[in-house]
This record gives structure tokens, sequence and C-alpha cells, in this order.
């Protein structure tokens, strides 16, 4: 039984990734200037920090629609796909994973020969891309998705994730933290860390410079990170170079780790602000 995934365009795959394992990506909605913007698809992040710098204010985002799912579990039953296993954000920071729930409940109907399963990664962007790619290795094995679902549900509690800011002051703005954390963060000059945990995010510390929160992620990650699932993601908001670096300490740090970055889609890039460093890893 040939096994798909689909996911929500907050993964942001690398290009070797989409080439090798074909994800369907469901892109998330960009509102801004009257018009609606698909995620990574006809807005690209830079166009979208450009807009951002001319008009922040004038911007929204929001899930995909049951539509768009059902669109996407369409697409890959016709490409011969018998099983879906369907990844999304997490519930509790957008209504994607209902999206995809009421989605499956319609192809009931509409596709009685395929099953979909559904999970919410209770993670994001980095976190939830190592559980797609987890999985895809999976179906390259010839795993079926009745063993895959229970295991990728009991992976995604190992994930570890951890942002680190230039600002606090755009995640506020798109509701994720609560408001005592955002004024602390316009007084105070300090790089913000966030993590994700349960399915919520939440303020992990800040520092008086970034270096400084890249080294206390870095000691975490060295006492947690689980060799024997040694992917790690690092992502960036229009700041590659620094990334680049990250990954240098990182390699000399654990020097038998997969590491490999890509870039936030323009949602992430929103709901970040320029420079945000993203690390997300398996734990033991």
């Amino acid at each position: 039984m040939k096994t798909a995934i689909v996911a929500d365009s907050t993964i942001c795959p690398t290009k070797e990734q989409q080439e090798k394992y074909q994800f369907e990506i469901v892109p998330l909605n960009v509102q801004m200037e009257g018009k609606v913007f698909r995620d990574g698809v006809d807005l690209s992040a830079a166009q979208a920090y450009q807009f951002l710098d001319k008009n922040p204010e004038d911007w929204a985002t929001s899930a995909p629609s049951p539509g768009d799912f059902l669109s996407a579990f369409k697409r890959t039953a016709g490409k011969g796909a018998k099983g879906i296993i369907c990844l999304t954000l997490s519930q509790k920071i957008s209504a994607t994973w209902n999206s995809a729930r009421m989605a499956k409940e319609s192809a009931k109907n509409e596709l009685p020969g395929t099953k979909i399963e559904v999970i919410d990664t209770e993670t994001a962007a980095g976190g939830e891309n190592l559980l797609c790619q987890f999985a895809a290795r999976e179906v390259e094995k010839g795993n079926k998705i009745t063993e895959l679902v229970p295991l990728l549900e009991k992976l995604k509690k190992n994930i570890n994730l951890f942002m680190i800011l230039e600002t606090i002051r755009y995640i506020y703005r798109s509701g994720r933290i609560p408001e005592v954390a955002s004024k602390i963060g316009a007084i105070l000059p300090l790089k913000p860390t966030l993590t994700i945990s349960a399915g919520s995010v939440h303020f992990a510390g800040a520092t008086t410079s970034k270096t400084k929160s890249i080294d206390k992620v870095l000691k975490i990650l060295k006492e947690s990170w689980d060799e024997i699932l040694p992917d790690i993601c690092l992502m960036h908001a229009d700041c590659l170079s620094e990334a680049e670096k990250l990954k240098q300490k990182v390699q000399n740090l654990l020097p038998s780790a997969q590491i490999f970055i890509t870039e936030f889609s323009p949602i992430m890039g929103y709901a970040t602000g320029r420079g945000s460093l993203l690390i997300a890893f398996f734990g033991k």
C-alpha cells in the first residue's frame, strides 16, 4: 500500500527533501492589501519581508480550509496513494489541524478506498519537518500506515524546538504569547528564546545577545539530543549566514549529527520577524 505524506506549509521543506519525498504541501493563507496569498506559493519570503517593512499592520493569516486539504487528499489519491498521513502544526497554534480533520470526514465518501490519518504534531515548523521526514523514510522502508501512526504519536513527544528571536514584538502581534512577555521584551533590550511544548508556545528566557541565547540552546542540545535520531533542523528568517554559522557550531558540538538548513515560509517570517533562528531535534 503506497502511503503519501501531506503537511502544511510551515514545514518549509528543503529543495532536496521535496524532490526526494514529494510531500503534498497545503499552504496557509496570508491576507494583505485586500488580497489573499498562499504561503510560499503566491508569496515568497523575500516579498513578505518587503511588505512587512512597508505596511506591518496590514497583514493577517488564516488556516487552510477543509476544501484545501480535501483537494490535497484527492491529488495524492489520484497519484496512486492508498494511504495518507497528514501532519499539521499544533491545534493550539492554528486551526489547520481542525481543517484537515474535517477534510478527512468528507473524504470518507469521496475517497472510500483511501485510508487517511490526521496527526496533530503538537509542534510546528522545524519540529513538524522532522516528523514528516521520519515518516517519509519509514514509508520508503515499507512500513504500513497502521504501524507508522502510533510511532509518530510517540515520537512527537520527543521533539525539542527553540526559536531565538531578534525581538519579541512580532510574535506577540501574532497572538502566540502573553502580553506581559511582550511588554518586558519592549522595555528591555533582550533577545528572547521561545519553545513549543505540549502544543503551545512558551517563553523560555532571554539574554542580552543572540550569541548568549544560542549558547544556552546549544547546551540543552548537547544534553538532550538523541543520537539514534540524528537529524537536526535549522531554520532562519532572512539570515542564512547566521544559520550557516550555527550549523558549524552544532556540527563541532555533535559530529555525527545530520544537520540541514531551510528558510522560514512567509507566515513563519511574519510571526517571528527577520533575523530569527530555529533549531529542532529529537530529544532522548
